[in-house]
């Protein structure tokens, strides 16, 4: 009897999963509904700007970012270097990674970054520029990279 009484029914459990799943669901409405693309069907900065941040992560893309996150172009260009890591511009496995200011090109539809990385626990940087669609119309992805003269 007592065993009944302390736990949850399965209508009382199912019940609390709906509310919950409603109220997570009513708070995302409005941050969907905010969107801030502008006027012209385009990214933002800011949205870049996150983009990056969760495509590059702390220490590089992951499978999922790698396989959806970049254009058919980049997936090319990183098939075609196997022995180099085209969307990090390196061999290795940085220490920590930062996105720098977006800047946003309207005329050409592009919006870039600059993304350093850290190595050796940090004491050395290295710098490459990230480059992303503005097309809001379509899902974000990573057009491209640019290693610079180091890569």
């Amino acid at each position: 009897m007592f065993r009944n009484a302390a736990r949850p029914t399965r209508r009382h459990m199912f019940a609390v999963g709906c509310i919950a799943a409603l109220g997570i669901g009513a708070a995302a409405v409005p941050a969907a509904a905010a969107s801030t693309a502008d006027d012209n069907d385009r990214y933002t900065a800011q949205e870049i700007h996150t983009f990056l941040e969760d495509f590059y992560g702390e220490q590089g893309p992951g499978d999922f970012a790698r396989t959806y996150g970049i254009s058919p172009q980049l997936k090319e260009k990183v098939a075609a270097n196997p022995e180099f890591d085209v969307l990090l511009c390196a061999q290795n496995i940085p220490v920590s990674i930062d996105i720098g200011a977006v800047t946003t090109a309207q005329s050409a539809r592009v919006g870039w970054a600059t993304v350093s990385t850290y190595w050796n626990g940090g004491s050395d940087k290295a710098d490459f520029t990230a480059y992303v669609d503005l097309d809001a119309t379509r899902p974000i992805q990573l057009l491209d990279v640019d290693c610079g003269s180091d890569g």
